[in-house]
């Protein structure tokens, strides 16, 4: 059976999911990309948000009973 994950590995992978998804948004925003690849790294970007949400839905429930841990916005607008 896996361990649950600590608030730190949760908030970690918020952070660098959130750096990652901008990554993406940047590249698919240039003019290398059209057609058919386009469309498949829009499909990344779209796997990476959905992600991203999992994880701040439990980052949440870990702020609900550890108080010590930093708002979810505060580590959304912050980057690595």
């Amino acid at each position: 059976m896996a361990e649950p994950l600590s608030s730190n590995a949760v908030l970690y992978a918020i952070l660098s999911l959130n750096s990652e998804i901008s990554l993406q948004k940047e590249y698919i925003d240039s003019p290398e990309l059209a057609g058919e690849e386009k469309e498949n790294e829009q499909g990344i970007l779209d796997d990476l948000e959905q992600a991203l949400m999992e994880f701040i839905d439990l980052y949440k429930s870990y702020c609900k009973t550890d108080k010590t841990l930093p708002p979810i916005e505060e580590l959304l607008n912050s980057e690595l």
